[in-house]
């Protein structure tokens, strides 16, 4: 139905009635949602602890052994620091979710440590902060998906040869759920996630209560102690700090519910911050907690059983069901932790190809209103790094927290920066910045306190981490965080290049056009394809040339003799090509027209194509016009046109 806005108007409205038919790609990821649905497709507190703080509370099953794989240096002795060193990590974890606290409030529509540091600290601190976050979930996906898959081999150790295998497939299976929206994703693992916390609770409550009682002892059997550090032979200020960032993984996810606040129902600010007070105190109770009761039982860090393995056995008094379903809970989460990445990296990378950053496909949503091209870049790229680490989870770690604790900096750096600004102004005034509006509050300066003594935390932690983990691999996201920076430079480069040659400021009017066409049509027979190309081209110009590369002397007398009948009076061209080669002759041929044509003069080369009813025949021909497309793009006034031939 066309509705013109006004008799006098050019411009024209029309809804289009097209439905998408159904198809496989339907029953994986669901049916098309129109943009309508998008108001629909937002989530509640409930929903949003389940999607956003699934990596943040999964990484309470390996934090820990992290710490422990670390004091291992100095032998069994050094374990007794794991709960001080874990008291540390969750003030620190307090001054970090207090500060994003502030940030979701102040930049309600989303975008984390980009937006504030773009808006607040320029354009490099925002590319940084990018370079960072998309490399953390990249990591994050990888990493909690080998720890959870660490948890199976675990209790199934002949699985361990295949767990990169598992790893992949969990990583694909993530990626499809995530394809049919955030709704459904996080409806689907809001009961996993819920499950592991009742779980990791009654773990821990009922060790307590054990250790009190007198009954919980020590790890039956543990496994053989595994140190992958040197030796110390003491416990030395190094190695404490070595362990602290090692266990600061616990704080990975923080970030997640600032990046991801468009996907709450309204309003969003608050509904966003109050689940990351919630994942917070969670997340440092059970971390807390497996600590202690790690340190009391006398757990060791070991890659055929994990820490938490042992824990829950020892516990339990046993293998039993309680066991499996405590194990398979931490299984699931750890897996599932990758859905928090999953909802993150596409809006981020989004955000940042919307700023000419990244490639503009990164900004399309897909039939399910999600970011389908993010989706998919992010389970390539972690399936890739799972494969090439071999799920390990030790090896994978050092390049795990230098990331997001460079964006907590930044992050917290700009807030501190906007409270700065927002002290500075009179009251009454307001500024709109791209990201958030500026206006004054009395109470600046302890909120700017809070973001710069954040800042400040998390700064002094990554130098730790960096330094700690250099020999470890950190060194690898030193180098990799600039090198995504220059890629960024150079993204942003082309687009602004391109911008620039097609806008129409200071264009003017064209002049009339006054050229001529010189048509070339390639042949490789004559027939009604050819002769459908062949009437296309007289409509554009007189001058039209017909060129055929002979690599058969009697083919070459076939195609004359049907050219004499059916070629009207056009000339042929046959390029005789002793080497039999077909595209590079008549590449030759153009070229050398290109070079001889005049200033005015347009040449359109017109190929024959044919079009099987089925694609799958697509494959049984020479495609032509593909091959020249891809070679002659490049060229200024040569213009290449199909002219299809259907083959019923």
């Amino acid at each position: 139905m066309l509705t013109p806005d006004n008799k006098n108007s050019p411009y024209i409205h029309r809804t289009a009635e097209y439905t998408p038919p159904r198809s496989f790609g339907h029953f994986l990821i669901g049916r098309p949602l129109t943009t309508a649905d998008a108001p629909h497709q937002t989530i509640g507190k409930a929903i949003g602890l389940a999607v956003f703080a699934s990596d943040a509370l999964s990484s309470t099953a390996y934090a820990t052994q992290e710490i422990l794989v670390i004091l291992a240096a100095a032998g069994t002795i050094a374990f007794g620091y794991v709960f001080p060193i874990s008291l540390a990590i969750v003030v620190l974890l307090a001054i970090v979710a207090l500060s994003y606290e502030q940030t979701i409030h102040a930049y309600p529509d989303g975008g984390g440590a980009y937006i504030v540091a773009r808006d607040n600290l320029g354009e490099l601190p925002a590319l940084s902060a990018a370079a960072a976050l998309l490399t953390d979930y990249i990591l994050t996906v990888s990493v909690s998906v080998s720890s959870g898959v660490a948890q199976i081999v675990s209790a199934y150790e002949n699985l361990f040869p295949y767990r990169v295998v598992i790893a992949v497939a969990c990583v694909v299976f993530i990626m499809l759920v995530n394809l049919r929206g955030v709704k459904e994703s996080g409806v689907a693992f809001a009961i996993p996630t819920y499950f592991f916390i009742l779980m990791m609770y009654g773990t821990i409550g009922f060790g307590i209560i054990r250790y009190f009682l007198g009954t919980l002892g020590t790890v039956v059997d543990p496994p053989s102690l595994e140190s992958l550090s040197e030796s110390v032979g003491s416990v030395t200020p190094f190695l404490l700090l070595h362990a602290f960032s090692s266990g600061t993984a616990a704080l990975t996810g923080i970030e997640a519910i600032s990046n991801g606040i468009t996907a709450f129902k309204e309003p969003r600010s608050r509904n966003a911050g109050i689940t990351l007070i919630w994942m917070a105190f969670i997340l440092g109770s059970l971390f807390l907690g497996i600590s202690f009761l790690t340190k009391v039982i006398g757990a060791v860090p070991s890659e055929t059983e994990t820490v938490i393995s042992q824990l829950v056995r020892t516990v339990f008094a046993g293998r039993d069901l309680l066991y499996l379903a405590a194990i398979a809970a931490t299984t699931v989460i750890l897996i599932l932790a990758a859905n928090t990445a999953f909802a993150d990296f596409p809006r981020l990378s989004a955000l940042v190809a919307k700023d000419g950053f990244l490639p503009r496909q990164l900004t399309y949503r897909g039939s399910r209103l999600v970011y389908s091209y993010g989706i998919v870049t992010l389970a390539v790229i972690a399936s890739l790094l799972i494969i090439n680490f071999q799920a390990s989870v030790t090896r994978l770690i050092p390049l795990y927290a230098i990331g997001v604790f460079l964006s907590f900096t930044l992050s917290q750096a700009g807030m501190a920066r906007r409270w700065w600004k927002i002290g500075h102004l009179p009251e009454g005034v307001k500024i709109q910045e791209r990201g958030s509006t500026l206006r004054y509050e009395k109470d600046w300066q302890h909120k700017m306190l809070v973001n710069g003594f954040g800042s400040v935390c998390t700064a002094i932690v990554m130098f730790v981490f960096a330094i700690t983990k250099f020999r470890d691999g950190a060194w690898i996201i030193l180098i990799l965080i600039p090198v995504l920076i220059g890629l960024f430079g150079l993204i942003h480069r082309h687009y602004s290049n391109v911008a620039q040659r097609l806008s129409l400021e200071n264009y003017g009017e064209p002049p009339p056009y006054l050229g001529r066409h010189r048509v070339i049509v390639p042949i490789s027979s004559v027939h009604q394809g050819t002769l459908a190309a062949l009437r296309y081209a007289r409509m554009l110009s007189d001058d039209v040339t017909a060129v055929h590369v002979s690599t058969d002397q009697a083919e070459t007398e076939k195609v004359q003799s049907k050219w004499d009948k059916w070629g009207g009076g056009t000339r042929l061209v046959i390029l005789d090509s002793p080497y039999r080669l077909f595209l590079e002759p008549l590449l030759g041929y153009v070229e050398e027209i290109i070079a001889t044509r005049q200033p005015n003069e347009t040449v359109t080369i017109v190929v024959p194509q044919f079009i099987p009813t089925k694609q799958v025949f697509n494959a049984l021909h020479m495609r032509t016009a593909d091959m020249l497309r891809r070679e002659l793009l490049t060229k200024p006034g040569v213009v290449i046109t199909d002219v299809p031939y259907q083959i019923p």
